[in-house]
């Protein structure tokens, strides 16, 4: 899906739901739709590139992937007084399991995993 903010979360709560998340896992829902919101929010303002959205079930993790145009790869920075943004990827990285970013021949893709609570993983 190739969109903004509102619509990635929008596509990505439908998703969770078909998963049945949202009844069993509903904190891990909102850190993924978080999660989502930051990694388009950041292909808008930081790669000036439209955003590109891929999530996948594997039965363990559920990937999220944010694909954009800039080759410039994303790194924590920290978060200043005078600056209302650079807090992003602190928060995915407080957020998800485990991310990262790779390189592709047309920009970066950045890759972010959450693993359900325990009494959710069988259900998915």
């Amino acid at each position: 899906m190739d969109t903004g903010p509102k619509e990635a979360r929008d596509w990505a709560l439908h998703h969770l739901r078909s998963l049945a998340w949202t009844d069993r896992a509903p904190q891990t829902v909102d850190d993924v739709l978080l999660t989502v919101s930051e990694l388009v929010t950041n292909a808008h303002v930081h790669a000036h590139s439209h955003a590109q959205l891929v999530m996948t079930w594997d039965g363990r993790c559920l990937h999220v992937a944010v694909h954009d145009a800039s080759a410039t790869l994303p790194t924590q920075r920290a978060a200043t007084d005078d600056q209302p943004g650079g807090r992003g990827m602190l928060l995915v990285d407080a957020l998800t399991d485990s991310w990262e970013a790779r390189p592709c021949p047309h920009g970066k893709t950045v890759i972010a995993c959450f693993h359900p609570p325990a009494r959710a993983q069988g259900a998915c």
